[in-house]
């Protein structure tokens, strides 16, 4: 198989972890090959070290392994609230085992003896869905930021236009005029740079309006 590896951003290291060498080198080969970026650990404390508070990419951990399992692994990232997902490498008899860790969250688990491809396909979604739930959390803490630079007044007036109030009820409800409403609408729409009013419920939604 000729590699295909090319400059991966952060997001897409794949962390290995495993005590049996040859098969942490295996999977660092078969991984590098199909263009990932691949750092190799040989036991969960070594990767502990080396983890930092803003680490990203994922995890492919042994669920038997001398000292900390991959399960207890994949506790104490919880414990941290470290984001990164982790996919599990299982015997037979560990299924049940991996069952239970995917229900505190953990992406997947390969049985033994895996595919190749099977691996890098679970790779390849895990790493996917992790970009796709970054570029959503940035587009909320945009959307969030834009709100909080509306004055009181006009974070009454954009709840109200998310509820539906036409302008007039607005008014009613507020005790405004429609012109005031109006005022208040335009520099809504500036402050949050909304183009449209779909921009502008969009946004509203994101950032939390009711």
């Amino acid at each position: 198989m000729s590699a295909v590896i090319g400059e991966s951003s952060p997001a897409d290291l794949v962390h290995v972890v495993d005590d049996d060498e040859a098969v942490r080198d295996s999977l660092r080969w078969l991984l590098e090959a199909n263009g990932f970026s691949v750092r190799s650990h040989a036991d969960a404390d070594a990767f502990l070290r080396q983890l930092r508070a803003d680490a990203r990419g994922c995890v492919i951990v042994d669920v038997r392994m001398p000292g900390m399992s991959g399960l207890e692994l994949q506790d104490e990232l919880l414990r941290r609230r470290c984001p990164m997902p982790v996919i599990l490498i299982t015997g037979h008899g560990d299924v049940p085992m991996a069952v239970q860790s995917m229900k505190k969250g953990a992406v997947d688990f390969l049985e033994k003896p895996f595919s190749d491809s099977q691996l890098c396909a679970i790779v390849r979604s895990c790493l996917d869905r992790r970009a796709d739930e970054e570029a959503s959390n940035a587009a909320d803490r945009e959307a969030i930021d834009r709100v909080e630079r509306l004055t009181t007044r006009e974070r009454q007036v954009l709840d109200l236009i998310v509820a539906g109030r036409l302008n007039k009820q607005i008014a009613d409800d507020l005790n405004i005029s429609i012109k005031t409403v109006e005022a208040h609408r335009a520099n809504i729409m500036q402050k949050v740079q909304a183009r449209t009013m779909a921009d502008l419920m969009r946004i509203a939604l994101r950032a939390g309006g009711s």
